[in-house]
């Protein structure tokens, strides 16, 4: 069995689609993480304002998420953040233990 190592998430979606449209989503990544992987912690932010606009727009909904998981599922996450509409930026990187 494959050693599971610590990842760290986070993903701006797009604050102008509604409050129920952006729970849905912060729902959706939550659980498919949850389902795949040993959530350490999820920690929303909420609105914050952008360093810079993206796609004309200047705030974004913060969501950090903290997890275990073996080699092959961040990439598939990356791959589903990408294909998402309403998710503006997202990164998954691998954490010290």
């Amino acid at each position: 069995m494959e050693q599971k190592k610590l990842y760290e998430t986070m993903f701006l979606i797009d604050n102008s689609l509604g409050e129920e449209a952006v729970k849905a989503l912060v729902e959706k990544f939550t659980s498919l993480i949850a389902a795949n992987a040993e959530t350490e912690s999820v920690n929303e932010w909420g609105v914050r304002r952008l360093a810079y606009p993206i796609e004309d727009m200047n705030e974004a909904y913060y969501v950090l998420v903290r997890f275990k998981s073996e080699h092959a599922f961040p990439a598939e996450l990356t791959r589903i953040f990408n294909i998402t509409d309403g998710i503006l930026r997202s990164f998954v990187l691998a954490c010290e233990e």
